[in-house]
């Protein structure tokens, strides 16, 4: 299996780049109190640090929101994820609690104010994961529903043979391949940008690669995909 950044996405996104974490081995079964905690601390500390300050224009969230228009994507009818997690938040309506992964996820994406991703790599059934420009036949299925939407051609979109994953980039996760308490082995995708903030996407990949092993014992691999290595094996 490959995680692949189409070559044609560099054309509009040249420094973009998906710093990344594939975890084998997970037993997502159990609530981890501490997990919960950190969750909790940080959710505490981003509504203090956002406090009377606008997130649109935050420093943090400024390249996504010139991503998206550069992908013709309205960013205030479509905010990008970690621009709608930390609104959510600044407005004081915290963050639930849904299973181990996605609370530790949440709560280091809280703390490096990045969008960070979770994918089940079981159900991808062994095909090649892309960022790529949606074409005729892909399908989303949003959370919680039963009924697959069409997707416009030519819109960026993580995805699995037909069946896209996210929609406009960074925006919503589908239902498909979506974090249970029965996934076991995961990838992690940390949207960035070189030479901006990739530095700290790596900072966040190395320190969720650490409690990953810490709370889950699970094997590790990180990477890094952008315009000169467009993909990982694995």
């Amino acid at each position: 299996m490959k995680f692949i950044i189409e070559n044609k996405v560099f054309e509009t996104l040249d420094t973009m780049c998906v710093v990344v974490i594939i975890a084998k081995g997970i037993n997502n079964t159990n609530k981890i109190n501490d997990i919960s905690l950190m969750l909790k601390e940080n959710i505490s500390k981003a509504e203090n640090d956002f406090e009377n300050i606008k997130i649109k224009e935050s420093e943090y969230i400024k390249p996504y929101r010139d991503a998206f228009q550069k992908l013709n994507i309205n960013p205030n009818k479509f905010m990008c994820s970690i621009e709608a997690l930390l609104t959510r938040i600044s407005n004081k309506k915290g963050m639930p609690e849904i299973n181990s992964i996605v609370d530790l996820v949440n709560a280091v994406s809280i703390k490096y104010k990045l969008p960070m991703g979770a994918h089940d790599l079981d159900s991808m059934n062994d095909k090649d994961f892309y960022v790529r420009y949606s074409s005729n036949g892909d399908t989303f299925l949003p959370f919680g529903e039963s009924n697959k939407e069409n997707v416009d051609k030519n819109e960026l979109v993580y995805a699995v043979s037909n069946e896209v994953r996210t929609r406009r980039w960074i925006w919503r996760q589908s239902e498909y391949g979506k974090i249970t308490e029965n996934s076991s082995n995961i990838i992690f995708p940390i949207d960035a940008f070189i030479g901006i903030n990739d530095d700290k996407a790596i900072k966040a990949r190395d320190e969720l690669a650490e409690l990953l092993v810490k709370f889950f014992n699970c094997n590790i691999k990180t990477g890094m995909i952008d315009s000169k290595n467009n993909h990982i094996e694995f």
